[in-house]
This record gives structure tokens, sequence and C-alpha cells, in this order.
């Protein structure tokens, strides 16, 4: 009986680590420069209609990261994979990746988009001169949820930098450890 479970297992892990390893190959070689550059400007302007505080806090951000499509999967191990633009003011500024491994108890399959408005030159240069921005180390930044939100303002606004996830589509259960590094690509 334990033989048979673990063998299951054993086909479970090889499955759920084929369909990520074939969603983020598609994903990583699937986005021209111009259709990511268009995505994240519609993700951008998708992400303000639904949520009014990140337009006010877009308004007063010193360079916007955009990762338009985050796809992220797991079973025990995981990854997640997506390619963003940079924005400073209203100029393209350069391409990111955005890389997560993690470990735990998870299982599944989502996509996402998330949006970090870098609001000092603190950040926008941290960005730049680090080899990646590993999320949790370097400038502060602070995930936005609707409690969050509902204290923020263009007068409160006193951290590094400020993310939104947004447009969240699949299923999956995870406590995991993980660690984002955001590093800039050659596209």
């Amino acid at each position: 009986m334990n033989h048979i479970k673990s063998t299951i297992s054993k086909i479970l892990l090889l499955a759920v680590t084929t369909l990520s390893l074939t969603m983020f190959s598609s994903q990583a070689s699937a986005t021209s420069e111009e259709e990511l550059q268009k995505t994240s400007a519609i993700a951008l302007q998708q992400l303000y209609k639904t949520n009014p505080t990140a337009e006010v806090i877009g308004k007063s951000a010193r360079a916007i990261l955009i990762f338009p499509s985050i796809v992220k999967a797991g079973f025990v191990f995981g990854g997640a994979y997506g390619e963003g633009v940079l924005n400073k003011g209203s100029q393209f500024a350069g391409y990111y990746n955005s890389v997560s491994a993690s470990w735990g108890w998870q299982i599944g399959a989502e996509s996402y988009g998330y949006v970090v408005f870098l609001m000092n030159d603190k950040a926008i240069k941290y960005l730049d001169k680090s080899q990646g921005w590993e999320i949790g180390v370097g400038p502060t930044v602070v995930v936005v949820n609707e409690g969050v939100a509902k204290n923020l303002s263009s007068t409160t606004l006193k951290d590094d930098a400020y993310a939104f996830i947004f447009d969240q589509k699949g299923l999956m259960v995870s406590l995991s450890i993980e660690g984002t590094k955001i590093s800039r690509i050659k596209h």
C-alpha cells in the first residue's frame, strides 16, 4: 500500500513539474517587445479602474514596474515567472522579469499580475544598481490589500514602494516560504 502511495505521489509531482515548466517556457517565449509594452499598459489601466487607490499612488510614483502576467505553479516545490516593463514617468525605461521559488505546503497553479509603484529615488537607484531586487531586501515594499488601501492617500505615502496584486486566476493552495527577485533583462 505504501508503495502505491509513493508511486502516485511521484507521478503527481512529475505531472505538476512538467505542467509548470511548460507554462513557464511558453510564457517566457510568447511575448514580443511591443506585445509586452501593450499588455503592461492595459494591465495598469485595468488596475486603475478596479482600484482607485492604485491610481492615486501611480500619480505620485517616480517609476512603475508592471508585470501583466505571472504564472505560478507548485506541488511542494514551486515557482513563478513573468516579464514586465519599467516606466519612469510616461517614458519606457526597460524590461524586467519576476522570478520566485518556493517550497512548503502548496499545490496548484494560478496566474496573476502585479504592479510595484516606486515612490522615491532610493527605490529606483536600488533597482538600477542591484543585480536583481529581492523583495524583502533593500527598499521597503508594502503589499497593498483592501485594508491597507483604505488608509492610503497621497499625503500618507511614506514607504519606498507599494505593490498591488490583481487579476488572479486559477487555484493555488499554499503556505510557503517564498522569495521574489526582480531583474532587468534584455528583450
